[in-house]
């Protein structure tokens, strides 16, 4: 079964209007996901699930698939993207044991090596999901709040440990997830012990969701692709 990647990108964002298809540095920013995809000689299908015509249209002039237009109802903010992978593997009649690579629109970092190491990890190792993940770049453990402008630290347990003695801590760096078709079907949470990350520095993802987060991830795939 050769896999199939599944791009969610839907038209509504509030934050970076457009977001899935903003210019990022000459192309629609989808166009990275579809693109690193491509390189990865992985994928039988690259299927984009979209509300919205526009969007649809960029992504086949890059390589993508449309089978269908979303629901409105899967389009929302509040939507789960597991929802939108069991919608996208039931309107392509996917079978169960099919490799399935949930790929997110706003990953221009995204590097089909790694795409093609997770896959062959999935293969290997037999895990829920392969996905990558970063060390945050300075420890949670010593995070506090303010309420009414009083500080307080969320593990005081903490406070006087060196932070270079404090357990390393990790998270999802927001690129793909790959695992089994039934793996998404059933549910089976991304962040389960059955679950293997790949590990990268903190330079190579970028999360973005504000408009300082998006010329962030501009100066690091500057950054990523100088250095290559």
């Amino acid at each position: 079964m050769k896999p199939i990647a599944i791009i969610p990108a839907r038209a509504g964002s509030k934050r970076i209007p457009n977001k899935n298809i903003k210019d990022f540095l000459g192309q629609p920013l989808i166009a990275y996901s579809i693109q690193a995809a491509h390189q990865s000689k992985l994928f039988e299908h690259i299927i984009v699930s979209t509300d919205s015509p526009h969007i649809a249209s960029i992504a086949k002039q890059y390589g993508a698939i449309v089978p269908f237009l979303r629901d409105q109802c899967l389009s929302d903010d509040f939507t789960p993207t597991l929802d939108v992978i069991i919608d996208a593997i039931k309107q392509c009649s996917i079978q169960a044991n099919t490799p399935i690579c949930c790929i997110y629109p706003t990953a221009p970092l995204l590097q089909s090596t790694h795409l093609i190491q997770a896959y062959q990890l999935l293969e290997s190792k037999s895990p829920s999901y392969v996905f990558i993940a970063t060390e945050f770049s300075f420890t949670p453990l010593r995070g506090f709040i303010l309420e009414d402008q009083t500080l307080e630290m969320l593990y005081p347990e903490h406070q006087n440990i060196r932070s270079q003695d404090l357990p390393k801590i990790y998270h999802d760096g927001g690129q793909f997830y790959f695992g089994l078709a039934r793996t998404f079907i059933d549910q089976i949470p991304i962040f389960s012990p059955t679950s293997l990350p790949i590990i990268v520095p903190n330079h190579q993802i970028q999360d973005i969701d504000t408009p300082e987060d998006f010329e962030l991830a501009k100066l690091k795939y500057q950054l990523l692709h100088h250095a290559h």
